[in-house]
């Protein structure tokens, strides 16, 4: 086990999203097209077995954080099976799961038996009928069921991640706020991004807006997270038992302090998640590359990890090269 390694911006880089699936049961409109997008062929896909000795090199390296993506992770087969081994990894102090939690009710007790105790769920409302206008599927009853259980299964920190849109449920930022005071979540305000960029200039509201109909609801105070190094900046209303969350990947970026790699579904590793540079850890799996040639490789591309993206750039805009779903969120 190896300190985590830093890139030549002093960023300590411990933390590693895998993408399990390009697949998901919804349809959301920020996301994908009605329709879909091209799917990845199976043998495209990382197997299981590449997965695991993909987790095992990470931690080898100095990763200690881990979470499981998609697409939607819980729609592939055997996905506990997966978890449970990553789980047992030595040097692991950390799995966690993002899920859009229609599937959450059948797995939460599996997952949490699993080794998974941290669970990120995508609810962009509270209303069953803006749900599937967002999603184009009628599963919000499904979702809370899920979120339910998960709290009764006992997963913490149970975060909600909303993503605001102007005029599709900025109507609602204090309601979700006020969730805080009934649960112990960790409901997180996520300003929209330009992966649909047709949509972006409509949609987009800024972090200072989002605190701005927070603090209609109550003074904002400044929380504490375990997580320093996270992308959100936290915050409590008076006597809330849950927290707040904003992230702001544009109007206030947190590049400084990224500490995340991911990797998608088809085993391409991206250093950022905005950039088009992509390096191909499932060719090095699979042209059987031992662990100290696939460290080598990751390390090289670590230090090239930029120093900020270029959310700003018209032309990143113009030229985004995957859907967020193909990515991995």
């Amino acid at each position: 086990m190896h300190a985590p390694p830093v890139d030549r911006y002093k960023r300590r880089i411990d933390y590693l999203r895998l993408s399990v699936t390009d697949r998901c049961n919804l349809r959301c409109t920020y996301c994908m097209p009605e329709g879909g997008v091209p799917k990845l062929r199976h043998e495209d896909v990382l197997t299981y077995e590449e997965v695991l000795r993909l987790s095992l090199i990470a931690t080898h390296m100095g990763i200690t954080k881990i979470r499981i993506t998609g697409g939607e992770p819980l729609v592939r087969k055997d996905i506990v099976y997966l978890c449970e081994n990553i789980s047992r990894i030595r040097g692991l102090k950390s799995l966690s799961i993002t899920t859009n939690g229609v599937l959450l009710s059948h797995f939460a007790r599996s997952l949490y038996d699993a080794g998974i105790k941290r669970v990120n769920v995508s609810l962009d409302t509270l209303k069953p009928e803006k749900y599937a206008a967002i999603t184009r599927r009628d599963a919000f009853r499904d979702v809370w069921r899920g979120i339910e259980i998960a709290r009764e299964v006992g997963f913490s920190p149970i975060k909600l991640n909303v993503v605001v849109m102007q005029g599709v449920n900025d109507d609602e930022i204090e309601d979700l706020g006020r969730l805080t005071y009934s649960f112990p979540f960790h409901v997180r305000f996520i300003e929209f991004m330009p992966f649909r960029s047709e949509e972006y200039y409509q949609r987009f509201l800024s972090a200072d807006d989002i605190l701005a109909s927070l603090s209609k609801v109550a003074p904002l105070i400044p929380a504490e997270s375990r997580n320093s190094n996270g992308p959100a900046r936290h915050y409590r209303f008076p006597d809330a038992i849950g927290k707040i969350g904003i992230i702001s990947p544009v109007s206030h970026h947190f590049c400084p302090t990224c500490n995340r790699l991911r990797v998608t579904a088809d085993g391409k590793l991206r250093t950022c998640l905005f950039s088009r540079e992509e390096m191909d850890l499932k060719a090095l799996l699979r042209n059987g590359e031992s662990e100290e040639a696939i460290i080598t490789a990751i390390r090289e591309r670590i230090f090239q990890k930029p120093e900020k993206h270029a959310l700003e750039s018209s032309l990143f805009r113009k030229c985004i090269s995957r859907p967020m779903v193909s990515i991995g969120g």
